[in-house]
């Protein structure tokens, strides 16, 4: 089993507060996060949202990449980008869609077996099945 683990620390109240979200495993880095940037503009912090679009991109492309190397055409560049959206549902606050895109170069695929191997990622991606409450999760999958 592995475990990773990630720490922030707030401060303050939620509106004018603010925090550091800090990857604690790997210690590759500490991020600003504040709850206007989460439903608004940026402006240079980072949001729940898009740390896991961050994850969803980087799980996909690594259960892609295997997928398409067990089936015999191991990708030489696969481009993944992931969008989170945040909106409401009957509770508040809520992850409403993720929407996968992937570009690929995939010697001897083609578009169709491209598609599926993207469709196979995404059901078996564990970020994805993590997000399983979200009811709208779709991939694009085009082949370059």
């Amino acid at each position: 089993m592995t475990v990773r683990t990630a720490t922030t620390q707030w401060q303050g109240d939620l509106q004018t507060g603010s925090g550091v979200a800090t990857l604690d495993s790997s210690g590759s880095g500490s991020f600003p996060v504040t709850f206007p940037a989460r439903t608004g503009e940026p402006e240079g912090h980072t949001s729940p949202e898009e740390l896991i679009a961050a994850a969803h991109s980087a799980c996909f492309s690594m259960a892609l990449s295997g997928g398409l190397t067990r089936a015999g055409t191991p990708p030489t560049a696969l481009t993944v980008r992931a969008e989170v959206e945040l909106g409401r549902d009957e509770v508040g606050l809520a992850i409403v869609a993720v929407r996968l895109s992937v570009e690929g170069t995939v010697p001897g695929a083609t578009q169709e077996s491209f598609a599926e191997a993207a469709a196979a990622a995404k059901a078996g991606c564990p970020v994805s099945k993590a997000l399983a409450g979200v009811a709208d999760i779709s991939v694009t999958a085009t082949l370059r």
